[in-house]
């Protein structure tokens, strides 16, 4: 008997660009035509699938999706497999758009000023030969995807009526329909729509505008999911009407943006404490009223009892016990971050391997460092195994959102559904190393309690207040403070410092910033697919780290672009960097994907002294 023959892909793509330039919904072109990579419930195989658990994360996407207790599985999106006797692997995609552009160039000369136009006929799907030719008096003729699509900001696409566009949503004729360019065929203005048969003709300029009305209310498609997929488009502006469609060019940087949530998946301080506590909860220790009777329990040295509890601190043990008998309701739950730099600021886990999470870690001594960086530096820490988990729970048009893994900042823009029925997450395991910065709360105090300090804050909140008014977005939304802000900035300048030296590229490089009430940190890591990832740079960096801060601190002093970039202010309407003080692409701005925060809420003057001489700078002596 016959095996079922094994196709090739039409093209392939990595794990991790599946969760973020190329998941559900995102379009990708391939040589031939153009598809809409398929839903999670729709045909993604199986095969070569592996389940991803980090629970810290699991929680705080059950919180973003608002399922309540439920915890969705996290699951690797499948891989192709080499063994010609195993089953097809793969992910579901869809034609689209189904209008194509012939490639049969035509001159047509505008009656009314004579100018000429290069013209190409524009024909569906369904009138193409095995959905790559077009057939003209025996003729082929091959054709490319058309590049402009109809979507809304709630993540709805479709193609454009073009019949309707070209007369103006009036009843269409079904005629023949050309596309006339002028020029290079960048400018909108100077390309129009035709109909053969009537004689209508219109320019695409129409529809460029944000708030053009021109394609008419969206329908809610969502051919990613299958057919009769759609739903009810609700206008974010008017809950009573539905969402104006937006001209939308399939190569645009803001077609598709990937909402993702990340974290480091770290032991927690106290794991060793509640692993303790588990093994001995149901026989002894849910007994216990108060810290005596565990004392008296454990004076009588019981060997199971001995043997769960060890040499763990009698306080520890029992705030353990305390917080399991509250009601769940007033249990405290870490969030994500707070969690990380309680691991990375205790000795608990100091060079004592965590297979489980893939984390290895040795605190780094001190004494060596210059004056300036030892009153500021209060611990470093070299991280030689670290795990990254990436999770995509859905994505968005036109704007980009903005998820904080602590919630501070996540910007109210509704993300698209990559399911009809979510059963399942996509994500990724990168693995990596990193080093560790963590700063001496007393030193950030004081920092911020110069007027200086002070002044430079109130002129970045200014901005922040300016760009939550553009964006028209709710009083919750809140500047992330001063201290965010600087250490944001100095782990970009350290970042450009670095990856100078250490091997790594710098959207290689990765960072974390903490600064919250469990305190003040950068972490950099490395978390890629490939082999890069794990070749020892970034330790060999925080062994020397007191060298690439005094590179990063000389960097951030003088700007190519200065006096313009430190005299930037952050509410000038004209520039609309409103989220940005000195900074700019000459100076801290780096790869996208490196930052947590898409390079805003950056500003040198809180880090180095500048041109402007604000006297607002964490830095303000030598450092080598």
């Amino acid at each position: 008997m016959s095996k079922p023959k094994r196709f090739p892909p039409p093209g392939q793509l990595r794990r991790s660009q599946v969760i973020t330039t190329f998941g559900p919904g995102a379009m990708v072109d391939l040589p031939d035509h153009s598809i809409l990579v398929g839903g999670l419930d729709h045909q993604w195989t199986e095969g070569g699938r592996e389940q991803i658990h980090e629970r810290r994360l699991s929680q705080r996407i059950s919180e973003l999706l608002e399922l309540g207790d439920r915890e969705v599985p996290l699951y690797t999106p499948p891989v192709d497999n080499d063994d010609p006797q195993a089953g097809q692997t793969g992910i579901t995609c869809f034609t689209f758009p189904t209008w194509f552009i012939a490639q049969h160039e035509q001159t047509y000369r505008d009656p009314q000023t004579g100018k000429e136009y290069r013209s190409r006929p524009l024909v569906h799907w369904n009138r193409l030969v095995r959905g790559k030719y077009l057939t003209d008096d025996r003729e082929k003729k091959s054709v490319v995807p058309v590049r402009f699509v109809q979507a809304c900001p709630n993540g709805h696409i479709s193609d454009i009526d073009w019949y309707r566009f070209v007369h103006d949503g009036k009843a269409p004729q079904m005629g023949q329909l050309w596309i006339d360019e002028g020029g290079t065929g960048a400018d909108l203005t100077e390309i129009f729509v035709r109909c053969e048969v009537t004689g209508a003709r219109r320019s695409l300029g129409l529809a460029k505008a944000k708030e053009s009305k021109v394609l008419g209310r969206c329908n809610g498609e969502r051919p990613w999911l299958g057919n009769n997929a759609g739903e009810d488009c609700i206008s974010q502006d008017d809950p009573s009407q539905r969402e104006h469609n937006r001209l939308l060019v399939r190569s645009a940087t803001h077609a598709y943006f990937a909402q993702v949530v990340k974290a480091i998946s770290l032991p927690e301080v106290d794991q060793f404490v509640r692993e303790a506590v588990d093994k001995q909860w149901e026989d002894e220790l849910k007994y216990l009223d108060d810290i005596d009777e565990l004392r008296k329990l454990r004076s009588k040295r019981k060997p199971k009892v001995e043997a769960a509890l060890g040499e763990l601190d009698d306080e520890a043990i029992w705030a353990e016990i305390g917080r399991r008998k509250e009601p769940e309701e007033l249990q405290e739950r870490k969030s994500i971050k707070q969690a990380e730099i309680e691991t990375l600021m205790s000795d608990a886990h100091d060079g004592r391997e965590d297979g489980e999470h893939k984390f290895l870690a040795r605190k780094r001594e001190l004494d060596g460092l210059p004056p300036t960086l030892r009153e500021r530096i209060g611990r470093i820490v070299l991280v030689e195994r670290l795990r990254e988990v990436r999770v995509q729970i859905g994505f968005t048009r036109f704007d980009a959102p903005s998820v904080d893994i602590d919630d501070s900042l996540t910007l109210p823009v509704r993300p698209a559904a990559l399911a009809r029925e979510l059963e399942w997450l996509p994500a990724v395991e990168l693995l990596g190393e990193g080093v560790f910065i963590g700063f001496d709360p007393r030193a950030i105090g004081d920092w911020l309690s110069h007027d200086s300090v002070q002044t430079r804050g109130s002129q970045l909140r200014t901005g922040f207040d300016a760009w939550r008014k553009r964006r028209d977005l709710p009083d919750s939304i809140v500047f992330p403070g001063l201290p965010y802000v600087m250490l944001h900035t100095l782990s970009h300048l350290l970042i450009t410092a670095v990856s100078l030296e250490c091997g790594y590229s710098a959207s290689a490089i990765g960072e974390r910033i903490y600064a919250g009430s469990s305190g003040y940190g950068i972490l950099l890591y490395t978390g890629t697919p490939g082999s890069e990832g794990t070749l020892g740079g970034l330790v060999e960096v925080g062994r020397r780290i007191e060298h690439h801060l005094a590179t990063a601190l000389e960097i951030g002093q003088l700007c190519s672009s200065d006096p313009i970039c430190a005299a930037h202010h952050p509410a000038n309407a004209h520039e609309e960097r409103f989220l940005h003080g000195a900074a700019c692409h000459g100076c801290v701005l780096i790869s996208e994907p490196s930052c947590e925060r898409r390079n805003d809420y950056l500003d040198r003057a809180l880090v180095v002294p500048t041109l402007e001489g604000h006297g607002a700078e964490f830095f303000n002596g030598a450092v080598r």
